[in-house]
């Protein structure tokens, strides 16, 4: 990554664009954000970084941001397969539209772009763990956005030659999370309720096994290929390579917060919900020569000292 480079952070103010934003300034760029602030907020950015309050599905506010850039970070989407469900055409202006802005905007100027993409482009697994030759078969408007974003990625390069890196982002987790948002993750909402020794709910039979990354890690990884050398468009995962079920997750939050076993309401599984999303990150590995380093009981004590 060049010295004192300007980046764009799209979703800046969100959870994993604000920790990306805070890592930039730390190691001496300047950072620009664009932000709709519909699910991040102000008070995540330092007042010294640039914030465009804006829409990046509007392709005018989008080449806004663009204007200058050394190169973007784009994290912006609407990240609740639910509300793609129930709002399908918004979700996809965001999350496919806005990422098409960042690629045409880039085009002028041959701007490399870090965006990223999610672990549902694969939909049901057919096979575990997940590298990324795995089939890809979307079951949801939000896979099947993002698996648009890749090839959308593919097509900046090989027609407009924008070097494009894209990540399959498993489960991540972390400071920012925010459990009152109705589409957050397992772990702040478990974390949330365990701390005061609340009861949790469970859906299905609590067998569900994900792959969950620390925040830190996903930064770490997304500078280290803003960095490395080029050579065109590249779609890698973001995993760790080992499962938890809802339960053992739930078990393990439950000890690092001192209390005892998890007291348990049981639901009916949710439509939908995938048994089993483990990664392998071959690609990662070869290509960039990163993975994750956080094993998940030392990130949920980060987490959990945080709050």
């Amino acid at each position: 990554m060049a010295q004192k480079a300007k980046y764009l952070v799209t979703g800046g103010c969100g959870f994993i664009g604000s920790h990306l934003t805070d890592s930039l300034l730390a190691a001496g760029h300047t950072v620009r954000v664009l932000d709709d602030l519909s699910t991040g907020v102000r008070e995540n950015l330092p007042a010294a970084v640039e914030l465009i309050v804006g829409d990046v599905a509007d392709h005018a506010t989008a080449g806004q941001a663009m204007q200058g850039v050394d190169g973007c970070f784009h994290m912006a989407a609407i990240a609740s397969v639910q509300r793609s469900n129930e709002e399908w055409r918004r979700t996809h202006d965001v999350n496919l539209s806005g990422a098409i802005n960042i690629f045409d905007h880039a085009s002028a100027s041959h701007c490399p772009v870090v965006y990223a993409s999610s672990a549902a482009v694969y939909g049901a697994p057919a096979r575990i763990p997940l590298d990324e030759d795995a089939p890809v078969f979307p079951l949801t408007a939000y896979g099947a956005d993002k698996l648009g974003c890749e090839q959308h990625g593919a097509v900046a390069w090989e027609v407009h030659q924008v070097p494009t890196r894209g990540f399959r982002f498993f489960n991540i987790y972390g400071p920012r999370q925010h459990p009152d948002n109705p589409y957050a993750g397992v772990v702040s909402i478990f974390a949330d309720r365990l701390r005061k020794r609340q009861g949790i709910k469970i859906f299905g039979d609590g067998k569900q096994t994900r792959d969950f990354v620390y925040v830190r890690d996903v930064v770490r990884i997304l500078q280290h290929a803003m960095a490395a050398p080029w050579t065109g468009a590249q779609v890698m995962n973001i995993a760790t390579g080992n499962g938890v079920t809802v339960v053992q997750l739930a078990e393990t939050i439950a000890r690092l917060c001192g209390n005892g076993a998890p007291e348990i309401t049981w639901e009916a599984a949710r439509t939908g919900d995938i048994k089993m999303s483990i990664g392998a990150t071959p690609r990662l590995q070869q290509i960039l020569g990163v993975k994750p380093e956080i094993d998940l009981e030392t990130g949920l004590a980060q987490y959990l000292n945080s709050l």
